[in-house]
């Protein structure tokens, strides 16, 4: 009994979990952002290289 209570007792793994959560939700809003930042640079860089 003791060892159950001592596993529903401890919260550093439970809390482990929301911090990796948490981090995979930021690092997928970065690609996002990344990703339709770099398209629009990419164009950029397209438009100043053909009217060189």
């Amino acid at each position: 009994m003791r060892s159950v209570r001592k596993i529903f007792g401890d919260n550093k793994a439970a809390t482990a979990i929301e911090y990796g959560l948490i981090a995979a939700l930021i690092a997928v809003a970065a690609i996002t952002a990344m990703k339709s930042l770099g398209g629009r640079l990419q164009n950029t860089f397209y438009k100043v290289s053909n009217n060189l």
